[in-house]
């Protein structure tokens, strides 16, 4: 009889306090639930109004992302604050769970301040081909922590914001247009002036070559090889014909050189057989 009255205290007094603590509960799960479809909706109105500007598609990428975060940190703080937490101690809260935090994702916070870095300095952007990391290929997104890369071979390669702050990054594509240098080796036995106008007149015939006044074309001797002499083919192109480009240049430039009868040569090595028997005779009769 006395447990049976003591849990009956127990319930009167605990479940008051349910009671009282109910509206509050309630309230707090209301301002979740309304907090999240406002967000969702902000979110949207972001992205139109991105949509409708002319803005940099990293911006536009690392924005969103900002706010999304942002506004719903500040419903996680609404929302305690509602169930009874004072600001004080939610403020002494968050401030050890940021220090806990941070110690245990310090990897994570540079790859966010490598991303804001990367924002504002802007050595690439959304579409460049960039090389970085190991990695080579056309940066496809730019988020808060990482940046995507579709290589060559359409593979999706993740690399941290904060190792390509800190690192080399080659940047194919931010100038708008790129040199080549292609190397052609003719042998030493072959006219090397001849070669030179067989080169620079497939080029001159190409219409996507540029033809500035920086930026002519132009063939050298590169260099004098074991087996043959290396002409340099130089000349500049735009982004989107650059590669079409290439591959035309080396497989005419090979048809058109043989055609003139100018070699292109291998390298070769001479190897010499010696009998054994002779020379060791050679030896004994000497």
């Amino acid at each position: 009889m006395e447990k049976f009255n003591d849990l009956n205290t127990y319930v009167e007094k605990y479940g008051q306090k349910l009671i009282d603590f109910l509206p509050n509960l309630i309230t707090a799960i209301v301002i979740l639930l309304v907090g999240l479809w406002i967000i969702k909706a902000i979110n949207r109105v972001v992205k139109k109004f991105f949509a409708k500007k002319d803005y940099d598609v990293t911006l536009e990428n690392f924005a969103a992302s900002l706010i999304n975060w942002g506004l719903k940190i500040l419903l996680f703080v609404l929302v305690i604050t509602q169930l009874g937490v004072e600001s004080a101690s939610l403020v002494a809260i968050i401030g050890a769970a940021g220090l806990a935090i941070g110690l245990a994702l310090q990897g994570s916070l540079a790859n966010f301040a490598g991303g804001v870095l990367i924002l504002l300095i802007k050595p690439f952007k959304v579409g460049d081909w960039i090389s970085a990391q190991g990695v080579e290929g056309t940066v496809k997104e730019i988020s808060i922590f990482n940046t995507r890369i579709l290589t060559f071979g359409n593979q999706e390669a993740v690399v941290p914001n904060g190792k390509l702050s800190n690192d080399n990054i080659v940047n194919y594509t931010s100038q708008g247009v790129r040199r080549e240098a292609l190397t052609f080796g003719i042998g030493y036995d072959d006219n090397i002036k001849e070669a030179k106008e067989i080169l620079l007149n497939l080029v001159n015939e190409q219409e996507t070559v540029l033809r500035l006044e920086d930026k002519m074309p132009m063939i050298v001797v590169g260099g004098l090889g074991d087996s043959s002499v290396n002409l340099s083919l130089r000349y500049w192109a735009k982004n989107e014909d650059f590669w079409p480009l290439r591959w035309h240049i080396l497989e005419e430039g090979k048809a058109r050189l043989e055609a003139a009868g100018i070699s292109i040569p291998f390298p070769q090595r001479d190897v010499h057989h010696y009998n054994l028997e002779k020379l060791q005779f050679a030896k004994k009769t000497e």
